[in-house]
């Protein structure tokens, strides 16, 4: 069994409180909310209003199938978009200083099909202590037995390929969150090693959230609109798929690039540096200076500020953001960064090559004898 994981801080670095320091100066120098500013809303309400303007359209808007399905793709698209840029922050507690908002922004978590309770114990206790630690983090544990990230975990003759087909099963990442992962996370008796213990009024946030997600795009479209169940499922799933890509490209190209480290703890559970100093070893930005990509990706393309910062809205980060970097060249830290999407794009598919067919390669015996040990395959998101 895993044990606890602890930082251990063994070269006594003062990165973080350097680097804070400086951040809250700048702050407090330009009289700053670490909040959202004027822009923030206008993105917030941007995208709600391409969310919910094109799901009307599709529910009333008369337009032939072609239409519809496209819409569909958009619809995917900005539900991603608007977690990215509200939901995401708000359940962070960054968004608003105002408990209210970040709720309501939480809430909208919901109506785009996730669990903002599940996500938060996911995502904000488990991921953002124990980046890309195997065993710890399950963002990392993504797709058992066909997709490896991990150096830890075996490799088996069906990942030798999955610089293909990791891609495809990305877009799945959508359809397993509505109906499969919140309900299996929730029931774990760990996430990770955490342990859970749920409110009692969790339990009927689950259901009650997810049968609004399930009759508002599901039951609400089959009782309005003139199409039969078949045309319904080839646009659910086109939204689906659409969303599911979005996400899974995101969030993947945050950790899982050259140059991010997937460290173990010793035998006493340690993980022998900083917090913070594991932060910049483990995460990555891309399209830091795109304008395009700040707006849509909700600050995600700077995830070393966000892992760093997470209670500071994303507004702030391309800031934070120099500060952040000089901060880690002076202490000989990795800045870890791809220029373009496209870039990033391409260091994850070495990535994904380096860890499936490349590591399979270099000792096939052991990997062909070792392969009835690993886990059982399972084409489901995590």
């Amino acid at each position: 069994m895993a044990k606890k994981v602890k930082f251990t801080n063994v070269n006594k670095s003062t990165f973080y409180a350097t680097v804070r320091k400086r951040v809250d100066t700048y702050f407090i120098d330009n009289a700053l909310s670490t909040h959202a500013s004027p822009a923030m809303w206008f993105k917030a309400a941007f995208f709600l209003g391409i969310l919910s303007g094109t799901y009307l359209l599709i529910l009333f808007g008369g337009f032939d199938l072609y239409i519809k399905l496209i819409l569909g793709i958009i619809l995917g698209m900005s539900g991603a978009f608007v977690g990215f840029n509200i939901c995401h922050d708000a359940i962070h507690k960054s968004f608003s200083k105002h408990a209210a908002i970040n709720n309501t922004g939480s809430l909208i978590f919901s109506l785009i099909g996730a669990s903002p309770y599940v996500w938060n114990i996911c995502h904000n206790v488990v991921h953002h202590t124990y980046t890309n630690i195997a065993g710890h983090d399950e963002d990392i544990d993504v797709a058992p037995g066909l997709i490896r990230f991990s150096e830890s975990e075996t490799v088996n003759k069906i990942q030798r390929y999955q610089h293909f087909y990791a891609f495809a099963l990305y877009s799945l990442s959508m359809l397993s969150w509505v109906f499969r992962k919140d309900y299996k996370k929730f029931f774990q008796k760990k996430i990770g090693e955490h342990v859970v213990v749920h409110p009692k009024v969790e339990y009927f946030n689950l259901f009650f959230y997810k049968g609004i997600y399930y009759f508002l795009f599901i039951v609400l479209p089959l009782l309005v609109m003139d199409i039969t169940w078949w045309q319904f499922i080839i646009g659910f799933l086109a939204m689906q798929f659409a969303q599911g890509l979005v996400l899974g490209l995101v969030f993947q190209l945050a950790h899982v690039v050259e140059g991010t480290s997937f460290p173990l703890p010793n035998e006493e559970g340690n993980v022998e540096e900083a917090w913070a100093e594991h932060q910049m070893r483990t995460t990555a930005n891309f399209s830091a200076n795109s304008g395009i990509a700040a707006f849509f990706c909700g600050g995600l393309n700077r995830q070393i500020e966000h892992h760093l910062f997470p209670k500071i809205c994303h507004i702030h980060y391309p800031e934070i953001g120099k500060i952040v970097k000089q901060t880690a060249l002076e202490f000989n830290l990795p800045y870890i960064e791809s220029i373009t999407f496209s870039d990033a794009l391409v260091s994850h598919y070495k990535t994904l090559r380096r860890l499936g067919k490349e590591s399979y390669e270099e000792n096939p015996y052991i990997n062909r004898s070792s392969c009835m040990v690993t886990r059982k395959i399972s084409a489901a998101y995590a």
